[in-house]
């Protein structure tokens, strides 16, 4: 019952957050005054002086959709040559190298995109310019792009018979000045008062409490006698030659406070430890989780309140909330129970105790005790949902039903929610194929918030609706076809699939998460899974984009008794429904041969 609680309040008081950020988003992109105008107005009127930009500006949509391309383009070259060059670049206490160029190509690609899929060891591989200048700027830009072009589309339904869908840069600034950077700084400090490390030192060496043994192979000896004076190890009586004795730790620094916040708010996940939210400097204790976690719903969710109240119709954000909330709480239950409930294996013959009695029980395989299964489920759920992809637990490890449901929410298109902005105008392609589909059926004119629905609209939408499918299964496909890929699962038969069909499924999904057995660092794996996080990003943009622009040239249409309602009950049936069907009838063979395969073998 304590855990169903925990359920429940993590999903009411992201509601109970959701709704007056809204509100707020909604006059902050319609210029107007906030309570904190009077600080961050004068900020971004001197942007627009500087960068030269008119803010009464309307592009057209073929204009917009170059401005986010070009703004993409040359964030992509600064951040693939930056990685480069860190070796000789300042910001570099640990003097680490430059990146090797296809780890560089991956890296740019992946935070571009908004996915933040980690190839590397953070705290390893990359320098704290890299880190701030890099990671963290495209943190926020990318963030930015996705909630600007989701207003481009908006403003698609509301205008008539124009072609102006705003100022790509006015768009930008206000999403930067006015919503992201203070969000941000009341996040981070937050985290900081938690305890999440943010500093500039080096990092540093520490001595342990007790020396431990490990093995030539690098596994810890349990119960094994270490004399520091002789320096030798013995288990069980019998000495062990090859072992190591450690009584050293290395511990990381940095700025980790500040970009855990925008990692989190803008959905895109990078940790700065290679563990992510699993490393107790970057996620300490169950304050922190809970900030870090409703943190990456914040904006996604208060996204519907702002359609609903920027297309003035507040029925209309609450459909599409509700439609993206009750699949929310589904894959929720679904990966709780799961995981609560473990594998045959586990409670074969009381071998493991999965009880609930004074413990978390169920499969804490891959889990921090700090959190335990609630905490950890509940992220998951949240992480695959919007497209984070950061972590506080091993998916990995996770049962085949619970790990197959994280997959599916990202191969469904990231739309349950989704990422800042781009969740949104997906699942509005969707609800666009919905009209055109139930107006077929029912005999009515298809048409959405008062624009007609026609086949122009129709052919963009069912890009936007199946690009990310198409990225996800050729590339797992080709994937799966290469010899060497093998090389870098964990684990053979359907399991290893799930693996491999997993990383594309997070690049695809624009996510980031990965099952932590996966090792995708060769050349052929970053070259592959850059161009799957680049096309299946900027494939529903230009589709959205285009599908605004082709709205904004059109009348509005007058509600009549045949025109089908999209504010009621049976639309948000109808939604839900389609979004499923579309990704049932695509990932259902992929899904057969890895998670399903293994459930199946499990119950044998």
């Amino acid at each position: 019952m304590s855990a169903v609680i925990q359920y429940v309040l993590y999903l009411a008081v992201l509601v109970i957050l959701a709704v007056p950020l809204g509100a707020y988003i909604k006059k902050v992109m319609n210029g107007e005054k906030t309570f904190l105008s009077g600080l961050l107005t004068p900020c971004e009127n001197a942007v627009y002086r500087v960068m030269r930009v008119d803010k009464e500006e309307q592009m057209d949509w073929k204009k917009y959709t170059a401005s986010v391309l070009v703004f993409s383009g040359i964030g992509f070259v600064f951040l693939f040559l930056l990685q480069l060059m860190q070796g000789v670049l300042p910001g570099n206490p640990q003097r680490l190298p430059g990146v090797k160029w296809d780890l560089s190509f991956n890296t740019a690609a992946s935070f571009i995109t908004n996915t933040n899929w980690q190839a590397y060891s953070g705290e390893s591989t990359l320098s704290y310019l890299t880190q701030a200048a890099g990671l963290t700027v495209q943190n926020f830009v990318s963030a930015a792009s996705g909630i600007a072009v989701l207003f481009a589309l908006i403003r698609g339904f509301i205008k008539v018979k124009t072609d102006g869908l705003g100022s790509f840069w006015v768009d930008m600034t206000r999403i930067i000045i006015h919503l992201l950077i203070p969000l941000n700084l009341a996040v981070s400090l937050l985290l900081v008062s938690g305890g999440v490390i943010q500093n500039w030192k080096g990092a540093e060496t520490v001595s342990l409490v007790e020396p431990i043994a490990v093995s030539a192979e690098g596994e810890i000896l349990e119960n094994a006698e270490i004399n520091l004076e002789s320096n030798t190890v013995t288990v069980d009586g019998q000495a062990v030659l090859d072992a190591e004795i450690v009584t050293e730790q290395f511990v990381p620094m940095g700025p980790a406070a500040s970009q855990v916040a925008i990692k989190q708010t803008g959905t895109n996940g990078g940790g700065y430890m290679g563990v992510n939210s699993a490393h107790p400097l970057e996620n300490p204790n169950a304050f922190t989780n809970l900030i870090e976690m409703l943190s990456i719903l914040l904006i996604p969710a208060a996204l519907c309140f702002t359609f609903g109240k920027a297309v003035k119709n507040e029925k209309q954000g609450i459909v599409i909330f509700l439609a993206m909330f009750l699949c929310l709480a589904a894959a929720l239950g679904a990966i709780a129970v799961s995981e609560q409930l473990a594998t045959p294996q586990l409670a074969q013959d009381g071998s493991v105790d999965i009880s609930m009695m004074n413990q978390a029980g169920g499969n804490m395989e891959g889990k921090e005790t700090r959190f335990g299964i609630a905490a950890s489920s509940t992220w998951a759920a949240f992480t695959t949902a919007a497209s984070n992809g950061s972590v506080n637990s091993m998916h990995d490890s996770y049962t085949p039903l619970g790990g197959m449901v994280t997959m599916l929410l990202m191969q469904l298109g990231e739309v349950i929610f989704g990422g800042v902005g781009c969740g949104l105008y997906g699942m509005l392609a969707f609800a666009v194929l919905t009209v055109f589909i139930a107006g077929l059926m029912v005999g009515r004119t298809p048409e959405f918030l008062g624009k007609k629905i026609e086949p122009y609209e129709m052919k963009w939408s069912v890009l936007v609706c199946l690009a990310t499918p198409a990225a996800i299964l050729i590339g797992s496909g080709i994937a799966a076809a290469v010899p060497g890929v093998a090389d870098s699962l964990n684990n053979s038969g359907a399991h290893g699939f799930s693996e491999l069909l997993y990383s594309y499924s997070s690049c695809g999904g624009n996510n980031g998460s990965a099952f932590a057995g996966f090792n995708g660092n060769t050349v052929f794996l970053n070259v592959s899974l850059g161009l799957v996080m680049l096309s299946a990003r900027f494939l529903p943009m230009i589709g959205t984009l285009a599908i605004g622009g082709s709205l904004a040239g059109k009348k509005k249409i007058a509600v009549t008794a045949g025109t089908l309602s999209t504010t009621n009950g049976m639309f948000v049936f109808l939604l839900i429904f389609v979004v499923i069907l579309v990704g049932a009838l695509s990932f259902f063979p992929a899904l057969a041969l890895g998670p399903l395969a293994e459930f199946f073998s499990n119950q044998m």
